[in-house]
């Protein structure tokens, strides 16, 4: 690796949100070193009659879920957004400041069935995920209230999740939150300075090295991204500039769920357990305004680091002065790469890559 980057300490640029994170490759020489303890695989039913999620259960305030067949999508029971507006509005003296913010919050239940992940689904089930995504993203963007749309998903209970059920959310608001806000003006800076797009230039930079990238197919790209923070981080990049979903070809639909299966299924495969971690969609704001910058992808960060039940911490230093890990991000992408080219192998598919062998 140029530079010595798998052995000595430096710095690394995210260009999407123009912050660094220290890398520190000597305290960890790979992630899997160490005790790996045995762990308890629950086996969930296909139907748990106390699951609030699950089709003909009734959810708190006595409503009762239809006996749905595909996906399903209702306003949260216990939303962190609502509809009302003024009121909250403070400002002393420019510093101590508040602003009312109206939204919407909608949970999209993935399948009728309690114990399907997206890893586990076919990726023709997965392909109505992504429809609903579409067209939840439109009916929410459209409304005069609504500036950004947040699709994500915590998976695993060491990542928040309060039910096991299979299931996203969608978080509508009036403004643009702090994450994608930053990528808004990362991205749009850099179109201005260089007149290109920023996740275009850097997509055909990770092609050419090859170091990091882990599956694709014929519309997206699986990498892990050079600036990552969590051990397994991985993004998936349209290899089309699209700013967001609705934008997506019927061919890039299916190939979208199809690396999402893909992507999960590698996951599962680390640890050998269901892989927790928080992911979701970054797209560009709903506002009628024009961002040629944006580039739509997808983001996932898995908190667990050598094993199944050790987990990296954003602690200490991270807390108190910027985010730093221990292992680099081709390492990480060299584990994941590996279990990808079997998987390849195993199921006879031709859509995984294995840059380091050469595979396109």
């Amino acid at each position: 690796m140029r530079l010595e980057l798998n052995e000595k300490s430096h710095r690394r640029f995210n260009p999407l949100t123009g912050e660094w994170v220290l890398v520190s490759p000597h305290r960890t020489n790979r992630p899997w070193q160490g005790k790996v303890e045995e762990t308890f695989t629950e086996i969930k039913p296909e139907y748990d009659p106390g699951c609030y999620l699950c089709p003909g259960n009734e959810r708190a305030g006595g409503k009762k879920n239809p006996d749905y067949e595909d996906t399903f999508v209702f306003e949260n029971d216990y939303s962190a957004l609502n509809n009302e507006q003024g009121g909250n509005d403070i400002n002393i003296d420019d510093i101590i400041i508040s602003e009312s913010e109206p939204g919407v919050c909608r949970v999209v239940c993935f399948s009728p069935k309690h114990n399907l992940t997206l890893a586990e689904m076919e990726a023709e089930k997965i392909l109505a995920v992504v429809d609903t995504w579409i067209r939840e993203f439109g009916e929410l963007g459209k409304r005069a209230e609504i500036n950004y749309v947040q699709i994500f998903e915590n998976k695993g209970e060491i990542m928040g999740c309060s039910n096991p059920h299979p299931h996203s959310q969608i978080w509508a608001t009036r403004s643009v939150p702090v994450e994608p806000l930053k990528e808004t003006i990362q991205q749009e800076d850099f179109l201005k300075a260089r007149n290109t797009c920023l996740l275009c230039d850097y997509l055909r930079l990770e092609t050419e090295l090859g170091e990091r990238l882990v599956i694709d197919n014929d519309d997206f790209i699986a990498v892990v991204p050079f600036w990552s923070i969590w051990p397994f981080e991985t993004m998936i990049v349209s290899k089309r500039h699209i700013k967001n979903i609705s934008e997506f070809t019927a061919a890039e639909k299916k190939s979208f769920a199809e690396i999402l299966k893909g992507i999960t299924s590698v996951y599962d495969k680390v640890f050998n357990v269901s892989f927790p971690y928080s992911a979701g969609i970054h797209q560009a704001p709903t506002d009628d305004k024009e961002y040629p910058g944006w580039h739509f992808h997808y983001h996932f960060y898995p908190p667990l680091l050598r094993s199944a039940v050790i987990k990296k911490f954003m602690v200490g230093f991270e807390m108190l002065a910027g985010p730093q890990k221990d292992f680099t991000a081709e390492t990480g992408a060299e584990v994941l790469k590996k279990i990808a080219s079997i998987n390849m192998i195993a199921q006879g598919e031709n859509n995984y890559t294995d840059r380091k062998e050469g595979k396109i």
